[in-house]
């Protein structure tokens, strides 16, 4: 059908005017996309898992497919790149069906999200996300609990697993009795101004008091396997030692007292000999000067000849 007249003109702007919106929003009937069948796949340690990765046709036969890795610190490595397995993975990942990767075991280190992309010279690179878990169990913990505290003074508790995945749950245990996370919503522990953190397994005390004295204990759980928990340890609060401190005040006075006694004592006695050393010369004192031969005592020698 042949377009003229202003009306024609108008039907040939707004078909390109949609072409371009179509066009910039992915509209144009092309399909750009790049999935995953296998988005959040959890294996347990060092057995073997499968990440997919396909696209659509639009992408042309010069597609470019590459798999990338990223740790939780966000360091980022290529797992598979130009049609080729990685050095770092070439012992325990194969490629199948040109996009997908097979590992044949995982370990705690391979948890991290893995990045399929695909690109091509009609398309920039789109991606496709694969969230993987490895399944490690909970460790016995190491815990660290002070001892002894002194009343009103901030208590730090500690508990560390570091290799359970996916990262470990804490608590910590006073006695027998669970600890909750936020104390404010158990009736039972509403004056408590303890603070917990359930995912780094730190338990403070801003100020503890003489009720805090316990016996206490953290434990680790996870999805992957039993919890392990540490040995409990007991935490005593105490008073600041007032009539210590005065004692060891008076004591510190008497072994003072003690020494410049014994000192005035031995140097009375001339043990200690140092008067002499350090005596002053008197001032009024003369010091003559050495005797000199003067002309009036020449005499002359047996050896002068005139």
């Amino acid at each position: 059908v042949l377009l003229s007249g202003k009306h024609g003109r108008t039907l040939l702007n707004n078909f390109k005017r949609n072409t371009i919106i179509y066009s910039l929003l992915g509209l144009d009937g092309k399909s750009f996309d790049v999935t995953t069948t296998t988005p959040s796949p959890k294996v347990k340690e060092n057995e073997g898992v499968d990440m997919t990765c396909s696209y659509g046709a639009d992408f042309g036969a010069d597609a470019r497919i590459e798999w990338i890795f990223e740790d939780s610190k966000g360091s980022e490595s290529y797992v598979m790149f130009d049609k080729k397995i990685t050095e770092p993975y070439a012992d325990r990942v194969s490629i199948y069906s040109t996009t997908n990767l097979r590992f044949s075991k995982v370990t705690s280190k391979d948890n991290g999200v893995y990045y399929c992309g695909v690109s091509s010279a009609s398309s920039p690179t789109k991606k496709a996300r694969v969230v993987l878990t490895v399944l490690v169990p909970p460790s016995v913990p190491t815990c660290g609990i002070p001892q002894t505290v002194t009343t009103n003074t901030r208590a730090t508790l500690t508990c560390h697993d570091p290799n359970g995945s996916p990262p470990p749950t804490y608590s910590w245990y006073k006695g027998t009795t669970l600890l909750p996370a936020d104390p404010s919503t158990n009736v039972a522990f509403k004056n408590a101004t303890y603070k917990l953190d359930t995912k780094t397994g730190m338990l403070v005390f801003p100020s503890v008091t003489k009720m805090d004295t316990g016996e206490y204990y953290c434990e680790v759980s996870n999805e992957a396997g039993p919890s392990q928990r540490c040995k409990s340890v007991k935490m005593e609060v105490r008073d600041i030692n007032t009539g210590g401190i005065v004692a060891g005040v008076i004591f510190g006075f008497l072994l003072l007292g003690l020494l410049i006694f014994g000192l005035w004592f031995a140097n009375k006695k001339g043990y200690l000999p140092l008067t002499g050393y350090l005596k002053m010369p008197n001032p009024k004192q003369k010091c003559l000067p050495p005797a000199t031969s003067s002309q009036g005592d020449f005499k002359q020698k047996s050896s002068f000849v005139v």
